[in-house]
């Protein structure tokens, strides 16, 4: 669904007010404020809609690419909400956990913090952001998600080793292993970048995309003509679990 950005308020499905613990997934791996990173303004108006039916714990979870501590983050970018528990990828304990794809496309397991699996409902939430020709979305959002010192290759910091097998095939394997249930694409701008991931122009845009993961990543790139080659992994997989 599409939402003019000013007119949104956000209203979670009724599962939400059955659920003990809700993860919220920023973007937030660098101090820069929005559209670089999530906005404070659009958590607020998440966790607030969560409380009008819901006293579950809410959880953010974020990692950065080196691995230094996502707290100064958190504080950078105003993320100081009342009752929220504030955590950091690196500090979690990691499991490991099959992707239930019979045939992986790249991945068999990933390392994933343990919280991931203990909560009832997992919500995405990312800026509209486009680098290098392509779009970083809600499921590109779950990259920082896994531990950086388990896929860095010799270059430090970062996920190396995943770009190495083929990015897109990773984050559609990614899709998989990790069901995230909504997923929250902030476009009131839209920021376009190169190399350097916290410069670019920033255009108007005053949208909100909201729904499942894959289905919001692709009424966004349909609607601004992006071609994100982990769609097509993702559909032609959902396709064989189906049969």
């Amino acid at each position: 669904m599409i939402f003019e950005a000013s007119e949104f308020i956000f209203k979670p499905p009724p599962v939400v007010s059955r659920a003990r613990r809700i993860l919220i997934k920023p973007s937030a791996s660098y101090p820069v404020a929005y559209p670089v990173t999530t906005s404070q303004n659009i958590l607020s108006t998440i966790i607030e809609g969560i409380r009008q039916v819901s006293d579950a714990d809410i959880l953010l979870l974020e990692g950065t690419p080196g691995g230094e501590p996502v707290y100064p983050i958190y504080q950078a970018l105003g993320y100081n909400f009342p009752r929220v528990l504030t955590l950091d990828v690196k500090d979690c304990i990691w499991v490991e956990v099959d992707n239930p794809l019979l045939k992986p496309l790249t991945i068999p397991t990933f390392w994933v913090p343990n919280v991931i699996l203990s909560s009832d409902y997992l919500i995405t939430v990312s800026p509209l952001k486009i680098s290098n020709g392509r779009g970083n979305l809600s499921i590109m959002n779950l990259l920082s998600l896994l531990p950086s010192s388990k896929y860095r290759n010799e270059t430090p910091g970062g996920w190396g080793a995943l770009y190495g097998l083929g990015i897109d095939k990773v984050i559609a394997d990614l899709y998989f292993t990790l069901p995230f249930d909504l997923g929250i694409i902030e476009a009131r701008q839209k920021f376009i970048s190169q190399d350097d991931p916290t410069q670019g122009e920033v255009e108007e845009y005053g949208k909100i995309f909201i729904g499942e993961p894959y289905e919001v990543d692709r009424e966004v790139s349909e609607t601004l003509g992006l071609k994100m080659g982990y769609l097509d992994f993702i559909k032609s997989a959902k396709v064989e679990l189906e049969a």
